[in-house]
Protein backbone atom coordinates (compact mmCIF):
# COMPACT_ATOMS: atom_id res chain seq x y z
CA UNK A 1 0.00 0.00 0.00
CA UNK A 2 1.20 3.49 -0.85
CA UNK A 3 2.09 5.19 2.48
CA UNK A 4 0.52 8.39 1.15
CA UNK A 5 -2.87 6.64 0.90
CA UNK A 6 -2.50 5.31 4.43
CA UNK A 7 -1.80 8.81 5.79
CA UNK A 8 -4.72 10.18 3.78
CA UNK A 9 -7.11 7.60 5.26
CA UNK A 10 -5.98 8.13 8.87
CA UNK A 11 -5.44 11.91 8.66
CA UNK A 12 -8.31 12.59 11.05
CA UNK A 13 -6.86 10.31 13.74
CA UNK A 14 -3.15 11.13 13.67
CA UNK A 15 -3.47 14.31 15.80
CA UNK A 16 -4.97 12.33 18.72
CA UNK A 17 -1.60 11.34 20.28
CA UNK A 18 -0.46 14.96 20.02
CA UNK A 19 -3.62 16.13 21.79
CA UNK A 20 -3.17 13.60 24.58
CA UNK A 21 0.46 14.69 25.08
CA UNK A 22 -0.61 18.33 25.12
CA UNK A 23 -3.30 17.68 27.71
CA UNK A 24 -0.88 15.64 29.81
CA UNK A 25 1.89 18.27 29.81
CA UNK A 26 -0.37 21.34 29.80
CA UNK A 27 0.42 24.20 32.12
CA UNK A 28 -1.70 27.09 30.93
CA UNK A 29 -0.26 30.55 30.61
CA UNK A 30 -2.83 33.28 30.02
CA UNK A 31 -0.93 35.02 27.18
CA UNK A 32 -0.08 31.77 25.40
CA UNK A 33 -3.63 30.48 25.83
CA UNK A 34 -5.08 33.63 24.24
CA UNK A 35 -2.60 33.37 21.34
CA UNK A 36 -3.48 29.69 20.97
CA UNK A 37 -7.22 30.32 20.99
CA UNK A 38 -6.84 33.04 18.35
CA UNK A 39 -4.67 30.81 16.12
CA UNK A 40 -7.13 27.91 16.47
CA UNK A 41 -10.10 30.17 15.68
CA UNK A 42 -8.35 31.58 12.61
CA UNK A 43 -7.56 28.01 11.53
CA UNK A 44 -11.18 26.97 12.00
CA UNK A 45 -12.37 30.05 10.09
CA UNK A 46 -10.15 29.02 7.17
CA UNK A 47 -11.45 25.44 7.40
CA UNK A 48 -15.07 26.63 7.48
CA UNK A 49 -14.52 28.65 4.32
CA UNK A 50 -12.87 25.65 2.65
CA UNK A 51 -15.64 23.24 3.63
CA UNK A 52 -18.28 25.82 2.63
CA UNK A 53 -16.78 25.86 -0.89
CA UNK A 54 -15.80 22.19 -1.30
CA UNK A 55 -18.71 20.66 0.59
CA UNK A 56 -18.92 17.39 2.45
CA UNK A 57 -16.62 15.62 0.01
CA UNK A 58 -13.69 16.87 2.11
CA UNK A 59 -14.56 14.17 4.67
CA UNK A 60 -14.00 11.25 2.31
CA UNK A 61 -11.55 8.40 2.89
CA UNK A 62 -10.88 8.11 -0.84
CA UNK A 63 -8.63 10.47 -2.78
CA UNK A 64 -10.26 12.21 -5.73
CA UNK A 65 -13.12 14.48 -6.66
CA UNK A 66 -16.06 14.58 -9.02
CA UNK A 67 -15.52 18.27 -9.57
CA UNK A 68 -12.50 20.54 -9.21
CA UNK A 69 -13.23 23.20 -6.57
CA UNK A 70 -11.61 26.45 -7.75
CA UNK A 71 -13.88 29.03 -6.10
CA UNK A 72 -14.11 30.64 -2.67
CA UNK A 73 -10.98 30.19 -0.58
CA UNK A 74 -9.74 27.62 -3.13
CA UNK A 75 -9.22 30.55 -5.52
CA UNK A 76 -6.53 31.80 -3.10
CA UNK A 77 -4.78 28.54 -2.17
CA UNK A 78 -5.14 24.92 -3.28
CA UNK A 79 -4.96 23.54 0.28
CA UNK A 80 -6.90 25.78 2.68
CA UNK A 81 -8.05 22.88 4.87
CA UNK A 82 -4.46 21.86 5.63
CA UNK A 83 -3.50 25.47 6.35
CA UNK A 84 -6.47 25.67 8.72
CA UNK A 85 -5.50 22.39 10.38
CA UNK A 86 -1.90 23.55 10.83
CA UNK A 87 -3.08 26.74 12.56
CA UNK A 88 -5.43 24.74 14.78
CA UNK A 89 -2.62 22.36 15.84
CA UNK A 90 -0.21 25.22 16.50
CA UNK A 91 -2.98 26.99 18.41
CA UNK A 92 -3.51 23.88 20.53
CA UNK A 93 0.18 23.83 21.47
CA UNK A 94 0.06 27.48 22.54
CA UNK A 95 -3.27 26.99 24.33
CA UNK A 96 -1.84 24.17 26.45
CA UNK A 97 1.32 26.19 27.21
CA UNK A 98 3.82 24.58 29.53
CA UNK A 99 7.55 24.09 29.55
CA UNK A 100 7.36 21.72 26.58
CA UNK A 101 6.01 24.43 24.27
CA UNK A 102 9.04 24.69 21.95
CA UNK A 103 9.78 20.95 21.59
CA UNK A 104 6.10 20.26 20.95
CA UNK A 105 5.97 23.08 18.41
CA UNK A 106 8.87 21.45 16.56
CA UNK A 107 7.09 18.09 16.71
CA UNK A 108 3.93 19.65 15.27
CA UNK A 109 5.89 21.27 12.42
CA UNK A 110 7.59 17.97 11.56
CA UNK A 111 4.22 16.20 11.68
CA UNK A 112 2.60 18.83 9.44
CA UNK A 113 5.43 18.81 6.91
CA UNK A 114 5.69 15.03 6.77
CA UNK A 115 2.03 13.99 6.74
CA UNK A 116 0.62 16.86 4.73
CA UNK A 117 3.53 16.74 2.29
CA UNK A 118 2.70 13.10 1.53
CA UNK A 119 -1.04 13.73 1.33
CA UNK A 120 -0.73 16.79 -0.89
CA UNK A 121 1.56 14.96 -3.33
CA UNK A 122 -0.99 12.12 -3.56
CA UNK A 123 -3.91 14.51 -4.06
CA UNK A 124 -2.05 16.47 -6.75
CA UNK A 125 -1.14 13.29 -8.59
CA UNK A 126 -4.73 12.02 -8.40
CA UNK A 127 -6.28 15.34 -9.48
CA UNK A 128 -3.84 15.57 -12.39
CA UNK A 129 -4.95 12.11 -13.53
CA UNK A 130 -8.65 12.99 -13.18
CA UNK A 131 -8.75 16.56 -14.48
CA UNK A 132 -5.61 16.81 -16.65
CA UNK A 133 -5.25 20.23 -18.30
CA UNK A 134 -7.95 21.79 -16.12
CA UNK A 135 -5.96 20.95 -12.97
CA UNK A 136 -2.68 21.98 -14.60
CA UNK A 137 -4.19 25.42 -15.30
CA UNK A 138 -5.43 25.65 -11.72
CA UNK A 139 -1.98 24.66 -10.36
CA UNK A 140 -0.34 27.28 -12.57
CA UNK A 141 -2.58 30.04 -11.19
CA UNK A 142 -3.19 29.15 -7.54
CA UNK A 143 -0.35 28.45 -5.06
CA UNK A 144 -0.14 25.14 -3.21
CA UNK A 145 -0.06 26.71 0.27
CA UNK A 146 0.88 30.39 0.51
CA UNK A 147 -2.35 32.20 -0.45
CA UNK A 148 -2.50 34.69 -3.28
CA UNK A 149 -4.13 37.97 -2.28
CA UNK A 150 -6.40 38.38 -5.30
CA UNK A 151 -8.58 35.34 -5.99
CA UNK A 152 -8.05 33.54 -9.26
CA UNK A 153 -11.10 33.58 -11.49
CA UNK A 154 -11.51 30.16 -13.06
CA UNK A 155 -14.78 31.16 -14.71
CA UNK A 156 -16.61 28.38 -12.86
CA UNK A 157 -19.89 29.21 -11.15
CA UNK A 158 -19.27 28.91 -7.38
CA UNK A 159 -21.37 26.60 -5.21
CA UNK A 160 -21.45 26.96 -1.43
CA UNK A 161 -22.94 24.89 1.40
CA UNK A 162 -25.70 26.36 3.52
CA UNK A 163 -24.75 27.25 7.09
CA UNK A 164 -26.71 24.26 8.42
CA UNK A 165 -24.90 21.76 6.15
CA UNK A 166 -21.59 23.49 6.83
CA UNK A 167 -21.90 23.10 10.60
CA UNK A 168 -23.09 19.50 10.26
CA UNK A 169 -20.12 18.68 8.03
CA UNK A 170 -17.57 20.45 10.23
CA UNK A 171 -18.95 19.46 13.65
CA UNK A 172 -16.28 16.84 14.35
CA UNK A 173 -13.41 19.32 13.94
CA UNK A 174 -15.24 21.89 16.07
CA UNK A 175 -16.00 19.27 18.72
CA UNK A 176 -12.41 18.07 18.92
CA UNK A 177 -11.03 21.52 19.71
CA UNK A 178 -13.79 22.26 22.25
CA UNK A 179 -13.16 18.92 24.03
CA UNK A 180 -9.40 19.55 23.96
CA UNK A 181 -9.79 23.08 25.36
CA UNK A 182 -12.17 21.90 28.08
CA UNK A 183 -9.78 19.08 29.08
CA UNK A 184 -6.85 21.52 29.38
CA UNK A 185 -8.95 24.04 31.32
CA UNK A 186 -10.34 21.32 33.61
CA UNK A 187 -6.84 20.00 34.29
CA UNK A 188 -5.67 23.52 35.11
CA UNK A 189 -8.71 24.22 37.28
CA UNK A 190 -8.26 21.00 39.22
CA UNK A 191 -4.51 21.65 39.24
CA UNK A 192 -3.90 18.05 38.29
CA UNK A 193 -0.22 17.09 38.10
CA UNK A 194 0.11 13.62 36.66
Amino acid sequence: MDIRRLFFKIRGYTPIPLMLVLIYQSDMNFKFSIIGAILALVGEYIRLNGVRAAGGRTRTRNVGAKELCTWGIFAHTRNPLYIGNALIYIGMVFFAGGRWLLPLMLLVFVYILFQYGLIISLEEETLTNIFGAEYAKYKANVPRLWPRLKPWNSGVQPKFLSNRKLLRTERSTLSVFVIFALAVILKEWLNVRW
